[in-house]
């Protein structure tokens, strides 16, 4: 029973994930809440399972969007592989430093993201890339070395930093950004994943099942940005980042 509840979860997280990032709200929470307490107290096969669910709906966001936009594959592909090595060091520090230490500064930056873009009604509405492509490269390797060591030592509000970053830096509109963002995004995810692999950190008997779920999920979703367009993306955007805010100032309280 908690199998198919948790790949239904998968689902959704996959679907929601491939629009604007923010899968991990749904998925690790449940992933907490339904595998057998024998199972979810070893909180790094938890988070390694859940990284190998989102590996196959991130790999199938990308390749959905990749059909569809002309993606910029000369400053993306540089910044994925930065994104990879950094994610992969990331995982391995979270053993070192406690990562929660950056929870106050991550709902400082997530509250000035939202509140930028609530008031910019025209941040990413159209699509001008405004950097040179040498420049633009030197901008995503950038991005990608910063957020992919972020996702892999802590990750909440990744997808979001990312794609605020395509829009604010490169000068991208919602939906392109959200497309590159996952190039981005799935290249943390498998840095991250080769970590957990590594150390044999993921329940595979879950982890199968909710990643094919997960990757349906993703196809539908990215079908569905597609569809909609910029608008629709930013308003999932928004959505996303308050719940993340208002998960972090739950943890925060709840800590104190």
């Amino acid at each position: 029973m908690e199998l198919a509840s948790l790949c239904g979860f998968a689902a959704l997280a996959g679907f929601v994930d491939a629009i604007v990032g923010g899968g991990g709200l749904i998925q690790l929470p449940a992933l907490l809440l339904l595998l057998p307490p024998s199972l979810a107290v070893n909180l790094p096969a938890v988070f390694g399972t859940n990284k190998m669910s989102s590996v196959c709906g991130t790999g199938m966001a990308v390749w959905q969007y990749s059909r569809a936009l002309p993606l910029r594959w000369g400053a993306l592909l540089p910044a994925a592989a930065a994104a990879f090595a950094l994610s992969f060091l990331g995982a391995r520090t979270v053993a070192l430093i406690r990562p929660e230490i950056l929870r106050p500064l991550i709902l400082v930056m997530l509250a000035a993201v939202a509140a930028w873009t609530f008031w910019k009604k025209d941040l990413g509405k159209l699509h001008s890339p405004k950097l040179a492509p040498d420049r633009e490269r030197l901008c995503a390797v950038l991005v990608g070395t910063v957020i992919g060591f972020y996702d892999g030592f802590f990750g909440p509000g990744t997808g979001s930093f990312l794609i605020f970053a395509f829009i604010g830096l490169l000068g991208f509109d919602f939906l392109n950004a959200s497309a590159s963002a996952k190039v981005i995004n799935l290249a943390t995810n498998l840095g991250a994943l080769a970590c957990f692999i590594s150390a044999g950190q993921i329940y595979w008997e879950y982890a199968l099942p909710m990643g094919a779920c997960n990757l349906l999920g993703a196809f539908a979703g990215a079908r569905l940005a597609m569809l909609k367009g910029n608008r629709f993306v930013r308003g999932i955007f928004l959505a996303i980042v308050s719940v993340l805010l208002a998960r972090l100032v739950w943890d925060l309280w709840r800590g104190r």
